[in-house]
C-alpha cells in the first residue's frame, strides 16, 4: 500500500507520552497510526482488490489462541486481552510510507469519499456503538427513541451525531467550544448544540459519552430515563474520585431499566457499515470535520493538540482531498 494519510487521535498523543502502548515483542519502538488510508499498489488476483483502490486498514487483529469471539471475528470483544493492535499494542503501525496488509483487514473506501476515507476508522467505533444500542434497545418490542444526547463535538461525538440524524432522532450535542466550527457543524446537522451546560431535567432516551470527563459521565448517568441507555466511548484517567451518589445511581438504574454500556475498537462489519455511513454523508460536511493537514515533513505539528483543532491528519502523499 501507498500510504496517503495518516489521522492523529489522542491515543497517540497517550503514546507518545508513555502513558500507553507496546511495542512489538523484541524491538525497542512502535510505530504509530492506526487511522489509515492508502492505495493499493500490488494485490493478489483473488483478493477482491485492485491496483488504485483506496483502503483503509483494521485496527485489531484477533488473538492466537483464538477466544471465541476472536474465533467467530469478533475481534473487537476479545475475551482474553490476547488480541494485537496496529500502531497501539505489540503490531507497528500504518505511519509509513509504504506498508502491507492481509485483505482479511482492508476495507474498500468508496472513491467519491477520496481523501475523506482517513474518518473511516472512527467512524467505525461510532458504527459499533449505534449497533449495541440498537441491540439493547431492542430487548423490547416497544423501545421506539425519539432523542439523543452526544457529550463531546470532536470527531467521534460528531460522528456519533451524524449516525444519530441519520436514524432521524432529535439530535443534542454537548461541549465546551461556545463559537467555532463545532457549534455550526452540529446546528448544520439539524441538531441543537449546547455550549457548557445542560437543562437540569433533560432526560433523553439515548446518551452517547464521548470525552471521558469525569464530570460529564457523572452527570449523564443520572439523566438515564426509563428504559434509557447510556453508550460510554470516552477512556477516563483513573485514581480521582468521582463526584456521585453512587446509591442514587443503583437504585435509578433497576427501578428504570435503564442499561450503561462501555464500548471500544471495531470488527470487519462495523467498518463496513461506517463505510456505508459516511457514504451516505453530505462530504462538505465531512470535509469540515478535518481542520488541519499536516505534511510529512512538518509531522511534529500533527500531534499538537490545539483548541482549533477536530481532526488532523498526516499527508503522506501530495494529493489533495
Amino acid at each position: 500500500m501507498q500510504a496517503l494519510e495518516l489521522g492523529v487521535c489522542g491515543t497517540d498523543r497517550e503514546i507518545i507520552s508513555g502513558a500507553y502502548g507496546w511495542a512489538p515483542p523484541g524491538a525497542k519502538r512502535l510505530v504509530l497510526g492506526h487511522e489509515s488510508l492508502g492505495r493499493v499498489l500490488r494485490a493478489p488476483a483473488d483478493s477482491g482488490f485492485a491496483e488504485g483502490d483506496l483502503v483503509v486498514g483494521i485496527v485489531r487483529r484477533r488473538d492466537p489462541v483464538p477466544c471465541p469471539a476472536c474465533a467467530a471475528g469478533e475481534w473487537d470483544m476479545c475475551l482474553n486481552g490476547q488480541y494485537t493492535e496496529h500502531g497501539i499494542k505489540s503490531i507497528d503501525g500504518y505511519g509509513a510510507e509504504r506498508f502491507s496488509l492481509d485483505p482479511e483487514y482492508t476495507v474498500k473506501v468508496d472513491p467519491a469519499l477520496g481523501m475523506l476515507g482517513v474518518l473511516l476508522e472512527p467512524a467505525s467505533i461510532l458504527a459499533k456503538a449505534w449497533q449495541h444500542i440498537d441491540r439493547i434497545g431492542h430487548r423490547t418490542t416497544s423501545w421506539a427513541p425519539k432523542s439523543v444526547l452526544v457529550t463531546g463535538a470532536g470527531p467521534v461525538g460528531l460522528l456519533a451525531a451524524l449516525m444519530a440524524r441519520q436514524r432521524g432522532l432529535d439530535l443534542h450535542v454537548l461541549a465546551r467550544s461556545e463559537t467555532g466550527p463545532k457549534p455550526e457543524l452540529v446546528r448544520d446537522l439539524g441538531g441543537r448544540y449546547h455550549a457548557g451546560k445542560l437543562d437540569g431535567g433533560f432526560a433523553p432516551d439515548i446518551i452517547v459519552e464521548c470525552t471521558g470527563a469525569l464530570p460529564v459521565v457523572a452527570d449523564v448517568l443520572t439523566r438515564i430515563p426509563p428504559d434509557g441507555i447510556v453508550c460510554l466511548t470516552g477512556v477516563s484517567s483513573p485514581g480521582r474520585p468521582l463526584p456521585f451518589d453512587f446509591g442514587t445511581f443503583n437504585r435509578d438504574m433497576v427501578l428504570r431499566n435503564a442499561v450503561a454500556f462501555g464500548t471500544v475498537n471495531a470488527n470487519r462489519g462495523h467498518y463496513e457499515a461506517a463505510a456505508a455511513a459516511l457514504a451516505k454523508a453530505d462530504r462538505r460536511w465531512l470535509s469540515r470535520l478535518i481542520t488541519r493537514r499536516v505534511a510529512l515533513a512538518q509531522w511534529r505539528d500533527a500531534f499538537e493538540s490545539r483548541q482549533e483543532d477536530i481532526k488532523v491528519v498526516l499527508q503522506f502523499a501530495g494529493e489533495t482531498p
